[in-house]
């Protein structure tokens, strides 16, 4: 069921949330969820996941509710949700709480009757989860189990019902062989028509339902695959968006590669794979009823199958190796291609697309070879065992044949035996033929495996403390930070304190850190060493989602998505007066006369990346989205390097009206943007070589007394 509407259910969930001692907002609730406006009861045990709560929807009357696993959250008509805490079948009343009145104390009792007419049958149940603590170390993470295992088994009640149905399948499988014997042995011979009649019958009969239950098996395994894709998928991207970015890996393109592997990973769980995997322990099945048949007619069998399984194991490792090395180059080639799109105009200015064609051809020409050799090999697993499978075939008849003219064995029998063996082989067979794609999805699998263990910025259990409102006081306290693979560190010891509402200007040298003090300060990276506090809180204990919803952000090189304006802008915005704040902002960032004059206003299409805008108009978009989180502290970082003069000086008196009484920090070279501030930072080299009143700085700088400092 889709539920949408306003967010009741979040409102439900920060009530139950409430009781068992965990104070969080909405943002933090939903941050990272792929919801639209609301909360919707398919995305709710994964939102009551991050206040340590286990969530169950369950199909239940309202008078049926289980007492013991009160409260209860049940849905009702109109997209509502209510918190039922208790029911009195004799008064016929029922006591509950409404999202609106925000407190689980207000408790009101109304009209079980009433409630029951509004009540759409739905009813979530929410239990705080059991997490032991430090002194058992590794528990909790053992509990939570393997990111793919622990989805695949999730649906065992699915694969249940498929080997269920590949037992009677696989039962039904020896009903021709036997029907065949003894015609052969009985009717033939004795030309018992009537009996002929009853076994077709039967036959026909075990057929049909034969037909039913392989219908019936393909569709659970397809259920069963659909149902862990979607999770799986889902987890997988919550795991990417979720990393810390000092684990962004070097290469866009490469690690895309890895992500969409998992598409290996998901045609190797498919149909065919399970079915034939689920058959294949009946091989041993039918093999005993060919020894009942002659034990001499099941020694072919045994002999072959153990020669097929034996050349499969031979090439195991080489397919191995080919699997790992066309991962790599197809990883290679396509961050060829990411950075060819990516850096399309600057190679044409500079007539060096030649650079990543170079890359893209060595990249197929290897891939291509490496491609052909897995496929050889793999192909050679499937014909050798298709000619052992044959060879099993004619070998039977042959032993048949002696055993036949001894009187071991009847004409009926060799022939059923016949048809066994080849039932027996065909899982064997399929499961030879699916090497080259069980390496791939394991290869794939490893791949996953790194990108799903990377880091999060929330790991799981750990409780947050909520700041539903940032004053905006600042400090930092001997922060050192260096990025992944650089040398030297990007801030060294940097100590400083912003009170709330101050306005301050950082400046510097290139390269000397001062953006990193900004992303520091959003929690987009950790520091290695000292402290950040806001409000006097260490950010590390703030929601990071929080925190940055409390910051307004411009980055120095400003990002847009794919959509309009209008999308942009609100971006990060709240729903509460989106009129009135979108006006706000654009009226801060210029865009109102900027399109005034475009017929398509607020939906103008900015492309992918904003490439259909001009760095100015990024620029002004940028702003506006900071303006429009409403936030009491801003961190502007060169937000007009790419406008004109006159946007410029029209943004720089709309910002010192809006920050009036809001937390500034200015980063920016241009001279013109320090009337905004009342206190320069002066940075360099990543330590902090200046820090005073803004008159104070700009003299010592310009007297020459911070010798390594520049504007």
């Amino acid at each position: 069921m889709e539920y949408r509407g306003r967010d009741d259910l979040a409102a439900c969930l920060l009530l139950i949330a409430g009781q068992n001692g965990v104070a969080t907002t909405r943002d933090a609730l939903v941050a990272g969820l792929p919801i639209d406006h609301a909360l919707t009861p398919a995305l709710f045990p994964r939102a009551a996941e991050r206040v340590g709560l286990s969530a169950r929807l369950s199909e239940v009357p309202l008078r049926k509710l289980n007492p013991m696993l009160l409260p209860a959250i049940v849905l009702l008509r109109g997209e509502k949700a209510c918190v039922v805490y208790s029911i009195d079948t004799e008064a016929e009343t029922v006591s509950v709480v409404l999202p609106e009145l925000g407190s689980a104390d207000e408790r009101i009792r109304v009209s079980l009757a009433d409630l029951e007419r509004r009540y759409l049958g739905q009813a979530i149940y929410c239990r705080a989860t059991y997490r032991p603590d430090d002194r058992v170390g590794k528990a909790p993470e053992a509990e939570e189990g393997h990111w793919f295992w622990s989805v695949i088994a999730g649906n065992r009640r699915l694969y249940r019902d498929v080997l269920l149905a590949a037992l009677f399948v696989n039962l039904f499988a020896m009903a021709m062989p036997l029907f065949v014997m003894n015609v052969y042995d009985r009717v033939v011979p004795n030309q018992a028509t009537d009996t002929l009649w009853v076994l077709a019958a039967g036959i026909l009969i075990v057929l049909i339902g034969d037909l039913v239950l392989r219908h019936m098996r393909s569709w659970f395994v397809d259920a069963a695959a659909a149902r862990a894709d979607t999770q799986l998928s889902g987890r997988i991207m919550e795991r990417v968006l979720g990393m810390r970015l000092e684990q962004r890996p070097a290469s866009v393109g490469s690690y895309a590669t890895s992500v969409q592997s998992f598409e290996s990973v998901r045609s190797f769980i498919g149909s065919m794979t399970v079915l034939t995997l689920i058959d294949l322990p009946f091989f041993l099945l039918f093999a005993l009823i060919i020894g009942v048949i002659s034990f001499w007619m099941v020694l072919p069998l045994i002999v072959g199958t153990a020669i097929a399984l034996l050349y499969a194991l031979s090439v195991a490792s080489r397919l191995s190796a080919i699997s790992d090395d066309v991962s790599a180059a197809g990883a290679q080639r396509n961050a060829a291609l990411v950075e060819g799109l990516f850096a399309l105009e600057t190679l044409k200015a500079f007539g060096a697309t030649g650079r990543i064609q170079k890359t893209w051809e060595q990249a197929t020409e290897y891939l291509s070879a490496q491609v052909a050799r897995q496929r050889l090999l793999g192909g050679s697993v499937g014909n050798v065992t298709a000619l052992i499978q044959q060879t099993v075939g004619c070998a039977l008849i042959i032993v048949g044949v002696y055993l036949v003219i001894n009187g071991d064995v009847t004409q009926g029998g060799m022939i059923a035996a016949y048809m066994l063996s080849s039932r027996a082989m065909a899982p064997i067979a399929q499961t030879a033929s699916l090497m080259t794609s069980f390496y791939q999805a394991r290869t794939s699998l490893a791949q996953l495996d790194e990108t799903v263990a990377q880091p999060q910025e929330r790991p799981r259990g750990k409780t947050w403390i909520s700041r539903p409102v940032i004053n905006g006081d600042i400090a930092f306290r001997n922060v050192t930070f260096g990025y992944a693979g650089a040398q030297a560190d990007a801030l060294k010891s940097v100590s400083f304190h912003i009170r709330a509402g101050e306005k301050v200007g950082i400046i510097g040298r290139v390269g000397s850190g001062k953006s990193t003090i900004g992303k520091l300060l959003l929690g987009l990276y950790q520091p290695g060493d000292g402290m950040i506090m806001v409000d006097g809180l260490h950010t590390g204990q703030i929601d990071p989602d929080e925190l940055r919803r409390r910051i307004g952000y411009i980055p120095q090189e400003p990002v847009l998505l794919h959509g309009s304006v209008l999308d942009n802008i609100m971006l990060g915005a709240g729903q509460a007066d989106r009129e009135r704040t979108l006006a706000t902002a654009m009226e801060v960032a210029g865009l109102t006369q900027m399109l005034g004059a475009n017929a398509e206003g607020l939906e103008l299409p900015v492309g992918e990346g904003g490439n259909r805008l001009s760095g100015g108009q990024r620029q002004a978009i940028a702003i506006a989205r900071a303006v429009a989180m409403n936030a009491n502290i801003l961190v502007l970082d060169e937000p007009t390097s790419a406008m004109d003069g006159r946007l410029e000086a029209h943004v720089t008196r709309a910002l010192a009206d809006y920050a009036r009484d809001r937390t500034m920090l200015l980063i920016t070279h241009k001279p013109g943007m320090l009337e905004l501030v009342d206190r320069l930072i002066v940075v360099d080299g990543g330590t902090i070589v200046a820090d005073g009143p803004k008159a104070a700085v700009l003299e010592s700088l310009n007297g020459g007394q911070i010798q390594r400092a520049a504007v």
